[in-house]
C-alpha cells in the first residue's frame, strides 16, 4: 500500500503557478510602458524648450525698436551777427554730422528727411538728409552736412537783440525720419525716428556751448 502520508508540493493560492513565458511577457510590457513614459517626458521637455526659445526670440530678435536720430560735431564756417536795436540779425553756416542709430537685428532703410532749424519757434533754415540705410545693430554717420541759417525769415526779432547782446543764441532742430526695419529678409516693419535737439551757441567765440538731443 502506498504511503498515505506522502508529501505534495504546496500549490499557489490561485492554483495556477506563473510560467516563465508569462513572466517574460509582463517584463516586456513594463519595458514598453517605461519607454512610452520616457518618450512622453522627452516630448513635453522639447515643447517647453521650443516655447522658451520662441519667446526669447520674440522678445529680442523680433522686437522692433525705433531708431534714434541725432546731430553731432557742429563746426562753424561763418557766423555774422548784428545787434542794432532796430534790426538785430544773424547769418551762419556750419557743418554737422547726422547719426541714425539702429539697435535692431535687421537693417533700417530710411526715406529722405527734412531737418528744420528754428529760433523762438520760427523756422530759420532747413536741410535735407538723403535716403539711406543703417545696418543691423549699427549707427549710420552722415558726415559734413552743410547747414545755412538766417534770421531774415523771422517776423519778430524783439528777443533776438537781447539774446545777441547777452552773447548766446539758442536754436532748436527737429525732424521726423520714416523708414522700415527689415527682419529675416522677409519681414518689414515701419518705424520712425524723431529728433529734437537744442543748440546753444556762444556768439563771441563762435562755438557751440551745448548740444542736447532727445
Amino acid at each position: 500500500m502506498a504511503d498515505q502520508n506522502q508529501e505534495y508540493p504546496f500549490a499557489r493560492a490561485n492554483g495556477h503557478p506563473r510560467s516563465d513565458q508569462e513572466s517574460g511577457s509582463l517584463t516586456a510590457e513594463e519595458l514598453k510602458r517605461k519607454k512610452r513614459i520616457k518618450l512622453a517626458i522627452y516630448i513635453v521637455a522639447f515643447i517647453i524648450f521650443q516655447v522658451i526659445v520662441i519667446t526669447a526670440f520674440g522678445l529680442t530678435v523680433m522686437k522692433v525698436k525705433s531708431p534714434k536720430l541725432r546731430l553731432a560735431n557742429i563746426q562753424f564756417q561763418t557766423l555774422d551777427t548784428a545787434t542794432a536795436n532796430s534790426s538785430p540779425s544773424f547769418d551762419m553756416s556750419f557743418t554737422t554730422q547726422v547719426r541714425v542709430k539702429n539697435t535692431n537685428f535687421g537693417p533700417y532703410k530710411f526715406d529722405a528727411t527734412t531737418v528744420d532749424f528754428t529760433y523762438g519757434g520760427a523756422t530759420v533754415g532747413q536741410v535735407i538728409i538723403s535716403k539711406g540705410k543703417a545696418g543691423l545693430k549699427s549707427t549710420k554717420k552722415i558726415n559734413d552736412v552743410i547747414v545755412k541759417l538766417s534770421s531774415t525769415q523771422l517776423a519778430n526779432t524783439a528777443d533776438l537783440g537781447s539774446d545777441l547782446n547777452a552773447g548766446t543764441l539758442t536754436l532748436s532742430s527737429t525732424a521726423k525720419m520714416t523708414g522700415k526695419v527689415e527682419l529675416m529678409l522677409i519681414m518689414k516693419k515701419k518705424k520712425s525716428a524723431n529728433m529734437n535737439c537744442t543748440i546753444t551757441i556762444d556768439v563771441a567765440s563762435k562755438n557751440v556751448r551745448t548740444l542736447q538731443c532727445k
